[in-house]
């Protein structure tokens, strides 16, 4: 498997799709050589990660596909990854973001690719960071993120990402203390989408006041994502923040990413099926206790 493996990498390298397409497969099916490609990988640090969350209907899917669409005018490569809940059947991928996307699939600067959550709370599999990895070891410009879109369960997206857009809409004015609970501390950008409806300057104003009493320098930026109307000034904010060589070499991102690999490598040989049959076993016990049988048993 090393030549192949080492094919693959200097093909992925050279910006080949299908070689991405197979690397991220084996990586996300835990394939046996996934390991060795991992600890072969050279990602570029300085390709900027941005990370597109918020509720469901906030419209993530249209600006992530307007953003791209910008960059790629403007000659750059862009990968987007768009997280999809996962199949109830096989954990896999149910690819709407990909179906909403269509209109950048014969684009040869944009590569699209869907990965399930897995179940996530957060909005990001496990796998998701490798595969970012992955997508900076190839010749991209920019690596755009897209969270399955839980609410304010989305935080997870700051282990990930040197910016993030939390991506709002005006009749999120009722939704306003999931901000103020757990996206407000995550965000770099705001975005109220679908600014020609009403209510948006209204809602963008409480948003502002919100912030500066709370005193974070986040700016709000009102955009309608469909008409690719506004999304500019969101394309130089991008920009200018991604060429802060704090932003991208950020230590305490970099631990953040090491926490969560360390924790996926620790928790692997975990089986739920056998942990569901123990607990079905021992719970028949009168003194069972949760806690004795974790200590115990893990």
């Amino acid at each position: 498997m090393q030549q192949d493996v080492s094919t693959l990498i200097e093909q992925l390298k050279a910006g080949d799709y299908r070689a991405l397409a197979r690397i991220i497969s084996l990586v996300e099916n835990e394939h046996p050589s996934a390991t060795e490609i991992l600890f072969s990988l050279q990602p570029n640090q300085n390709i900027p990660i941005i990370g597109i969350t918020g509720p469901p209907g906030a419209g993530k899917s249209t600006l992530v596909n307007a953003i791209a669409e910008e960059f790629s005018k403007e000659g750059k490569r862009v990968a987007i990854l768009a997280i999809d809940p996962s199949s109830p059947f096989n954990r896999g991928s149910l690819l709407g973001d990909r179906i909403r996307m269509n209109a950048q699939f014969n684009n040869p600067d944009i590569y699209i690719r869907s990965v399930a959550s897995r179940g996530a709370l957060g909005g990001l599999s496990e796998k998701t960071i490798e595969i970012t990895d992955v997508l900076r070891a190839a010749p991209f410009d920019i690596i755009l993120v897209e969270t399955v879109g839980v609410g304010q369960s989305e935080i997870d997206i700051i282990g990930l990402a040197d910016q993030t857009i939390v991506v709002l809409v005006p009749e999120s004015g009722d939704e306003i203390q999931h901000v103020k609970s757990g996206l407000m501390e995550i965000a770099d950008i705001y975005v109220v989408n679908k600014a020609d409806r009403e209510g948006a300057d209204i809602f963008a104003s409480k948003l502002e006041r919100m912030l500066k009493m709370k005193h974070l320098d986040i700016p709000v930026l009102k955009i309608i994502a469909d008409r690719s109307i506004g999304v500019q000034n969101l394309l130089q904010l991008i920009t200018s923040r991604s060429s802060s060589p704090n932003r991208i070499l950020n230590i305490n991102l970099l631990a953040e990413k090491a926490w969560r690999l360390i924790q996926q490598k620790r928790m692997k040989d975990v089986d739920k099926i056998a942990l569901k049959q123990q607990l079905l076993e021992q719970r028949k016990d009168s003194f069972f206790n949760l806690y004795r049988f974790v200590n115990d048993n893990y």
